[in-house]
């Protein structure tokens, strides 16, 4: 991983929610896009604030549409699923807490933000983990090599939640609603969009290449 822009002429801007089963289902070919691109594209990442403020719990009718999806992501990504986050009966699917811990991330250590993102994702979709939880999102950056009572502190600050509610409000105003959302381009010249939705990796690597080749030349 780098830092998120690095000063590249252009960068991808990667709109995202690490508990948003899509996201999760995305994060290997994002991992693999930022391999190859590394050198001639920053990165920028956005907090979508998906299901942020969820303060119900969710319905029957939530389990058995959200049961649907992750079946689906699954099989359309390879990405294993434990199901037995099923089994919980009061479960608030608040994503803001793990959006501003990507956040929280993204200020204290640029370079890890994608794989930190892709680590929640997992936690909470492979490992059945309450990434609600503020301890819980702490215990994921210590494995992620940080200090976990420093990075609970700067979670909590309001300069971090500042933040996170002007990524959802970015992402708004962009125009998103949807995640993943993945565009490359730059603020002077304008953006092109990757893909609005889940996209295997086949094909992506050759169709940003030539963009890129048609960009840098111009």
């Amino acid at each position: 991983m780098r830092d998120l822009d690095a000063g590249h002429r252009f960068h991808f801007l990667y709109f995202a929610d690490p508990m948003c089963s899509w996201c999760y289902g995305f994060a290997p070919v994002m991992r693999e896009l930022d391999k190859v691109f590394g050198n001639r594209v920053g990165l920028r990442i956005v907090m979508g604030g998906l299901r942020a403020g969820q303060t119900e719990a969710m319905r029957r009718k939530d389990r058995a549409y959200i049961r649907d999806a992750w079946s689906r992501v699954g099989a359309a990504s390879g990405q294993p699923f434990d199901f037995s986050f099923f089994e919980r009966e009061t479960f608030i699917y608040d994503t803001e807490p793990a959006c501003r811990a990507v956040v929280a991330m993204r200020h204290r250590a640029p370079a890890k933000t994608l794989s930190f993102l892709a680590r929640v994702s997992a936690a909470f979709y492979g490992a059945n983990r309450d990434t609600t939880d503020p301890d819980v999102l702490a215990e994921i950056a210590e494995e992620a090599g940080e200090s976990r009572d420093a990075f609970r502190d700067m979670m909590a600050s309001g300069d971090i939640r500042s933040e996170t509610l002007r990524d959802f409000l970015f992402a708004q105003q962009a125009g998103v609603h949807g995640f993943p959302c993945l565009l490359i381009g730059n603020e002077t010249d304008g953006y092109s969009l990757i893909t609005n939705g889940f996209h295997p990796l086949d094909g992506m690597i050759e169709g940003i290449a030539g963009w890129l080749d048609k960009a840098e030349a111009a």
